[in-house]
């Protein structure tokens, strides 16, 4: 068919297309074109970053959450999830456990907790820094007061990931309850980005109710933005949750936004999501061949990795952190990449 080829080479070339180009990409979606895309979005990726694929260090510390997100196995309404918090010492050992294994970058994510200081966190980010300062800090906690990631950012913190979910404000609210809005999320990954921050943002691929024009949307405020991380996974839903029922997004649609996006922004730090390998086994791999070049193994102690679900299913939630990060390296090795050491900085960001 190769009716969108003229398309997919103008993204390319022009890295943006109208919105209703985009939705033309989704509706006239085929095989022969999607694998023109891949295709592209691998070389492209290669050109810019080799065969070589950055490894993160996740560390889920907390699984309170003061919000209520629909979709979101720890929202706050969900009386059956067993929570938990992770000391100060217990991050300390997952850092210590991932340096070990050669990992430059901790990933410090967890649930909007507010039991955690902004002084008693920006001492935990400087402690981090002093042990190992070749490694890079990156936070994923949420939306905050621009003064709070100002505080982080001074005790050394160096990237922040924020996921928008959807651009759209009619969208947002049917994912979200009504005191969120995707403006102050918005306004979060400004001040982020003016801060200096290395941000990341991103959104689910087939959540409840998303059309291709609220992803059209989406693709058009990344442009915008121009993050130096882009975060995108299938919705998969959970079972204690009021989407307990809606169908999961499709593995083949996330498939082909990575190769949209890496085409858009040749640069960017793409990860090949852990949603997109529970969805499909061999997810994380299909990733890295349509462009991905970032895998976050998980360093969580494994007694909590089974509490933090924020969907059904979620894979590697029984491994102890050095049989996740074989494991990686191997599936790696094995499709002719290499896991590498590196912080992997975004190249355009140098700190202020």
């Amino acid at each position: 068919m190769a009716e969108l080829r003229p398309l997919i080479d103008k993204l390319k070339e022009d890295r943006i297309l109208s919105h209703d180009e985009f939705v033309r990409m989704f509706t006239c979606r085929n095989p022969e074109d999607s694998e023109y895309l891949r295709s592209l979005a691998q070389e492209t990726a290669v050109a810019n970053y080799g065969h070589d694929i950055f490894l993160r260090g996740l560390i889920e510390f907390t699984n309170y959450c003061r919000n209520d997100c629909l979709y979101c196995g720890i929202r706050r309404s969900n009386s059956k999830a067993e929570r938990y918090r992770l000391t100060s010492e217990e991050i300390l050992d997952c850092c210590e456990i991932g340096y070990g294994f050669g990992l430059r970058t901790f990933v410090l994510q967890g649930g909007e907790d507010m039991t955690y200081s902004d002084e008693s966190f920006c001492e935990l980010i400087r402690e981090i820094k002093r042990r190992y300062p070749d490694c890079a800090v990156t936070l994923s906690v949420g939306e905050r007061p621009r003064k709070t990631y100002e505080a982080y950012y001074e005790a050394g913190a160096d990237r922040y990931l924020l996921r928008h979910e959807t651009s759209s404000p009619e969208h947002y609210a049917m994912l979200h309850p009504a005191e969120l809005t995707i403006e102050n999320r918005k306004r979060c990954l400004s001040d982020l980005k003016d801060i200096g921050f290395q941000i990341g943002a991103g959104f689910m691929v087939g959540s409840p109710y998303q059309t291709y024009d609220y992803l059209a949307e989406d693709f058009a405020y990344l442009k915008e933005l121009e993050p130096h991380m882009i975060g995108i996974g299938p919705f998969i839903h959970h079972a204690d949750t009021p989407f307990a029922k809606m169908p999961d997004g499709s593995y083949e649609e996330t498939l082909y936004c990575l190769a949209m996006l890496r085409l858009m922004f040749p640069r960017v730090l793409l990860p090949a999501t852990t949603a997109l390998g529970t969805i499909d086994p061999l997810g994380r791999e299909e990733g890295i061949r349509h462009g991905a070049n970032v895998i976050m193994p998980s360093l969580s102690p494994k007694d909590v990795r089974q509490k933090y679900l924020l969907y059904d299913g979620k894979i590697c939630t029984g491994e102890e952190a050095a049989e996740c990060h074989a494991c990686l390296e191997g599936r790696i090795a094995r499709i002719g990449y290499k896991a590498v050491s590196a912080r992997g900085d975004h190249a355009d960001w140098v700190r202020k």
